[in-house]
């Protein structure tokens, strides 16, 4: 009868430790959530803000002036070669076709946007790593460009 009762007893103790334990870790769970959800939250909007200030960065006075200036030499190199171009075309007895001539403008075209997006960034400067980024890929695309201007690719 002993073992029974004390069987009972170490039954109910546990059984009774279980639900009180049981509704403790319910609320100690749903803080500890909250907690992890605040904590997040304030790291999203510190990574938030980190990443605004990385992209308002804007260019420091001698570095626009010497990107600036390696540019505009580039774009005045291109302007001579398109006035060359068209010089070629005008003193050539070769005939020149509308492609050619087409790919011409295209060129002086691209050049002008470039010059443009130049002087528009120097009135109002932001995100100074995408610009130059942006900007470089663009000039590198003119570079290939004329590589390719003579190219016949009519095979």
């Amino acid at each position: 009868m002993k073992n029974k009762f004390f069987t009972l007893i170490v039954a109910t103790s546990l059984v009774a430790g279980t639900i009180f334990t049981g509704c403790q870790s319910s609320i100690s769970k749903e803080e500890a959530a909250q907690t992890k959800v605040d904590e997040a939250e304030q790291a999203l909007i510190e990574a938030q803000e980190k990443a605004d200030i990385e992209a308002s960065k804007v260019a420091s006075a001698d570095e626009w002036l010497a990107f600036k200036t390696e540019t505009e030499v580039k774009i005045s190199e291109y302007e001579i070669r398109i006035k060359a171009l068209k010089d070629q075309m005008k003193k050539s007895g070769k005939t020149f076709d509308d492609l050619y001539k087409q790919r011409i403008e295209q060129l002086e075209q691209k050049i002008a946007d470039l010059n443009t997006r130049l002087k528009d960034y120097e009135k109002n400067q932001s995100s100074w790593e995408s610009f130059k980024r942006e900007f470089n890929h663009d000039m590198d695309e003119l570079g290939e460009a004329f590589k390719n201007l003579t190219v016949d690719n009519k095979n």
